[in-house]
């Protein structure tokens, strides 16, 4: 057997043991002696009577190894044009501070904290500063408007909220602190206090519960490192785009640690002292994982970047990130890629800047199209390895596992299921699918550890949402195959699997076809609403900069492309050539609302978009061209 094949094996026949070995390899308080239980859902969890603390395990125990010295953080913000390098001792320093300043506040041990800060140092140290007192951290996306706030805070009911006074994007200055006292006043919980990180470009106006971070710290006694139980929550983090009452995820300390270090080292291929470059944010699960807590555990520097490369002139962001600091690995979504390759499709920024420390690129968030992972792959000299993994999981469940033994790779698949994971395809009637055949991507029990341990205060809805469909299976809600190699292929959401006549089709394999032609930078594929055929995909197309065609001519390529390669079964017939498309916040095209949009019904613009005026546009493109149901335009 090879390398990875046995290890996985190893895994799923003796998850007990296998998950020991690696528990060994963090600083616990206490052992942990009893490595696998069942709670009374038949959930698994994880050391639930090892005692560790992740922030000692992140940043005491590094310094105690010799280890204080060396950068913990880069801090690069170009949108306001400053730079900081806090090392590993400066860092425990900097959370131990903290931690005693919300001590002071009244934070205790399984107390929650809600953070809304934006991607500066301090948002790291609040998290660290809340896991060395045992508290529970829930952090939003700084941005968010104030009524997803306040369902947050009512939900959590923190003792304290965390904020910036202002977050600050390529284009605009948002100032923080009115959303923050709107959510508070909209929410039925009020916490005791706000604590304010004053920043230069926004200077916030206090009111009576609120305290300026500077002021608080400089009067705080540092705080030492509260003990927790392996299955102690570390936070609480909010799936993006919830409507109604939010549906909080929540993870475990020991689980998570575990996890996290072993993923550092079997899929990143990353030793202590190495750099990670993650571009996303503390507000999204990649931010958690692999900005703040797994780079740290493993004793690698995190760089933490303010900015979006994608909105800026610069185009070659990344690549200056990469020489500026010596990535090793960097991880980001294909999104950001499909916007430079629009940008820069012969990326002739990259002959600027000398990348040779960079080992691997990592992406993930959504699916890596083909047309973007060879462009990528002919661009550059090291792997380019698509993964998969949900906010619910907390890292990867597929990877080309580049630290244990790399496989060549093929385009639209994430490679195999990472050890732990007992990724299997079953059919609409739950039993397992034939090799290449589609079905609904499960992971049967025990989810390892790292995996979410339920929804906040709401039990039945983590059983309804995750467990019902398939008993003794964690549905993950994509659909998939594995291919005669084992290669595991997802196609995107369950609900982005259309029935056209009675024949079910993935637009993600339709995304694909679009995808390739060579004027297309980005794309999606929805399904409307049909008479006859009960519903029929429609082409949504973003052309590459620079394309000066026949747009009627490029529709009917695209329409003849995904007949030749898919069939005329697909019934393709439909393309829009549009300038942007509506996204969240974190990169993801919001396929659902544009069904919403195509079929004619009403919806509310969620918080969470990053362009609304983009749904505006699509609303207009589809009433020109007839498609879908009438819909009055003011309700976009």
């Amino acid at each position: 057997m090879s390398r990875y094949h046995d290890e996985f094996q190893r895994s799923i026949d003796h998850p007990e043991d296998f998950w020991a070995e690696q528990a060994r390899r963090i600083p616990w308080f206490t052992p942990p002696t009893r490595v696998l239980e069942y709670d009374e859902a038949n959930h698994a969890r994880w050391f639930v009577d090892g005692e560790l603390n992740i922030c000692h395990a992140a940043l005491d125990h590094h310094v105690d190894q010799g280890r204080g010295n060396q950068p913990a953080i880069f801090w690069d913000s170009p949108v306001t044009g400053n730079k900081r390098t806090i090392t590993f001792t400066e860092m425990r320093d900097q959370v131990a501070l903290f931690a005693g300043a919300l001590r002071g506040l009244g934070v205790e041990k399984g107390d929650r904290v809600v953070i809304y800060m934006s991607m500066v140092p301090e948002a790291l140290i609040a998290m660290y500063a809340c896991a060395r007192l045992g508290a529970v951290h829930s952090v939003v996306f700084g941005g968010f408007a104030p009524h997803e706030l306040a369902v947050r805070i009512e939900d959590a009911e923190p003792r304290v909220v965390v904020a910036a006074s202002c977050g600050v994007e390529v284009d605009r200055v948002i100032a923080y602190k009115p959303i923050i006292d709107k959510a508070i006043s909209q929410s039925a919980y009020k916490p005791d206090a706000c604590v304010v990180l004053q920043r230069e470009q926004v200077t916030a106006e206090m009111g009576a519960i609120d305290h300026d971070w500077d002021t608080l710290v400089a009067a705080a006694s540092p705080a030492d490192c509260v003990p927790v139980k392996g299955s102690d929550p570390l936070y609480i983090l909010y799936t993006s785009g919830t409507t109604g009452k939010p549906k909080g995820v929540v993870r475990d300390t020991g689980g998570y640690a575990v996890a996290l270090h072993y993923s550092m080292e079997t899929i990143y291929d990353m030793a202590p002292g190495e750099v990670f470059f993650s571009a996303s944010d503390v507000g999204w699960v990649v931010g958690h994982s692999y900005i703040v807590y797994a780079p740290l555990l493993r004793g690698c520097t995190t760089l933490v970047y303010e900015g979006k490369p994608v909105r800026t002139p610069d185009a070659g962001a990344f690549w200056r990130l990469i020489e500026a600091y010596g990535v090793k690995s960097f991880f980001t979504a294909p999104t950001a890629f499909r916007a430079m390759k629009k940008e820069d499709p012969d990326a002739r920024l990259l002959q600027h800047y000398d990348i040779s420390s960079l080992k691997a690129l990592f992406l993930a968030g959504e699916r890596l199209d083909p047309p973007t992972f060879h462009w990528l792959d002919d661009l550059l000299d090291v792997p380019v390895i698509d993964h998969w993994w949900q906010t619910e999981t907390g890292w990867p469940i597929a990877a080309n596992l580049h630290g244990l033994e790399s496989w060549p790779t093929k385009a639209g698949s994430a490679t195999f299921p990472v050890p732990g994971f007992n990724v299997q395809i079953l059919d609409r009637e739950g039993k397992p699918a034939d090799t290449m055949e589609q079905g609904s991507v499960v992971i049967k029990e025990p989810m390892p550890p790292g995996c979410l341990a339920g929804v906040w205060r709401d039990p039945q809805r983590f059983f309804s949402a995750y467990m019902a469909a398939f008993p003794g299976y964690y549905q993950t809600g994509d659909g998939g195959y594995f291919d005669e190699d084992g290669y595991l292929f997802i196609l995107g959401r369950t609900d982005d699997v259309i029935n056209i006549a009675g024949h079910r089709l993935s637009t993600g394999e339709m995304e694909e076809v679009v995808g390739s032609h060579p004027a297309v930078a980005e794309c999606a594929v929805i399904g409307i609403h049909d008479a006859l055929k009960g519903q029929i995909p429609v082409g949504l197309v973003i052309p590459k900069d620079g394309f000066d065609g026949d747009e009627v001519a490029l529709e009917k390529e695209l329409i003849a492309l995904v007949r030749d390669q898919i069939g005329a079964v697909a019934s393709f017939k439909q393309v829009l050539v549009v300038n942007r498309l509506p996204k969240t916040r974190s990169g993801k095209i919001l396929r659902k609302l544009l069904r919403h949009i195509a079929d004619g019904k009403e919806f509310a613009v969620p918080s969470t978009i990053d362009d609304p005026a983009s749904l505006q546009e699509i609303h207009e493109a589809m009433m020109q061209r007839s498609l879908g149901a009438a819909q009055d335009a003011r309700q976009v």
